[in-house]
């Protein structure tokens, strides 16, 4: 490792313990000054557009360029925070190394929690977790990190003087992927300030499946606040054929007031540093994989889980009522896997490959073993499969 290299990781680890946090009452005055934004476009998002352009001629200029709402948004008027389960790259079908090129920008964003509850989640473009990337052994992958959404004049991010950045612990951003062999993950080539892009270049060596995530200081409050996904690499093989594949991470919250407290919610340094979340929550939000947003399949599919921890905590990953055919734990994909498994510790900054077949239709609950994590603070998915009863497997009888 070169000296400019060795300096830059020192002085990284040296901000998270002791310069990159701030305090609460600073996070809770920016979070309403957040909203406040956050309400006045959407008083402009309500107006006429005969009294948008009376009130635009009288001095005040907004952009109203707003993204479409994705279909089954939650209905506040906010950003959907949760990634899909199901919004993930198909498997690769190709024999060849190629380069692939990756595109990623930071966001700071106010989103639902759960209904009342408000938060600002720091992401990876704009969901939690971040995209699912894909790679082959042998590639060549290229990561492209911008700092703030490229083109989103008149947002509340892009308001924001270097000053305030700084004051709220985001005024830089990175990525380490633990795909990567290289100091710090790749991190000390993308530490990347308000209005910069970096980018960097590694070579997918081991094939497995591996955490992301932002290492910037404070590094833990960047994690917590949202800034963490998954890459796979693919061995040159391939992976066996499966019908349905699905993405699903967990992540601990640390929130200034209790679970289901209504309003917009400071992130507490304290809770996290005494490990003490309020929320559990499969991909950024309660019941962000429920209902109309639950995975689903078919009877007689053959289903693939990726499942990761982002943050602090590990998980007790289980589904009520499933097997784990086929488990390979801590990304070991080239391992042979483990048999008919009922749970799994998923560590911190770790994933899992889940394999099973979808026997009996019905809904099945995704928990966090640790059952009040799923009951009463959040850890809780659903998959639906549908098909005719098999009552061989599965039926009542009467006495």
């Amino acid at each position: 490792m070169n000296r400019t290299s060795s300096l830059l990781l020192l002085s990284i680890a040296v901000g998270s313990l002791t310069t990159g946090c701030f305090d609460e009452a600073q996070n809770k005055a920016e979070l309403e000054k957040y909203a406040a934004v956050q309400a006045d476009k959407a008083k402009h998002k309500a107006m006429p557009a005969g009294d948008m352009a009376g009130h635009a001629g009288g001095g005040m200029q907004h952009s109203m360029s707003m993204p479409a709402e994705p279909a089954g948004a939650q209905q506040s008027g906010m950003d959907e925070i949760g990634r899909r389960a199901d919004d993930l790259p198909p498997p690769l079908n190709r024999t060849q190394a190629q380069l692939v090129s990756v595109d990623l920008y930071t966001d700071e964003l106010v989103a639902e929690m759960m209904p009342g509850v408000t938060y600002q989640y720091w992401t990876y473009n704009g969901k939690v977790p971040g995209p699912f990337i894909r790679a082959r052994a042998g590639d060549q992958v290229e990561i492209h990190l911008n700092h703030g959404k490229p083109g989103a004049t008149g947002e509340a991010h892009s308001e924001h003087t270097a000053a305030q950045h700084t004051a709220d612990g985001h005024s830089a951003h990175s990525i380490d992927l633990h795909a990567v062999v290289g100091p710090g993950g790749g991190a000390p080539l993308m530490q990347v300030e308000q209005g910069e892009q970096k980018s960097f270049r590694f070579k997918a060596t081991h094939p497995g499946i591996y955490v992301y995530h932002c290492a910037s200081p404070h590094v833990p409050t960047h994690i917590a606040n949202g800034m963490y996904g998954m890459i796979l690499v693919e061995p040159e093989q391939g992976l066996a054929k499966v019908d349905r594949e699905f993405y699903v991470m967990q992540g601990d919250f640390y929130t200034s007031g209790k679970y289901g407290d209504k309003g917009l919610q400071a992130f507490s340094k304290e809770k996290m540093l005494d490990e003490k979340p309020e929320y559990f929550l499969f991909n950024g939000r309660v019941n962000s994989l429920s209902g109309e947003r639950a995975l689903k399949a078919k009877v007689g599919e053959k289903i693939r889980l990726f499942v990761g921890v982002g943050s602090h905590v590990a998980a007790n990953f289980h589904i009520i009522g499933a097997i784990f055919e086929s488990l390979y734990p801590e990304g070991a994909i080239m391992n042979l896997p483990l048999k008919n498994v009922q749970t799994t510790v998923i560590a911190p900054g770790s994933a899992v490959m889940i394999e099973f077949t979808a026997e009996v239709p019905g809904k099945y609950l995704l928990v966090d073993h640790s059952l009040t994590r799923a009951i009463d603070k959040g850890a809780l998915a659903e998959l639906i499969i549908d098909g005719a009863a098999q009552p061989e497997l599965y039926q009542q009888v009467g006495r």
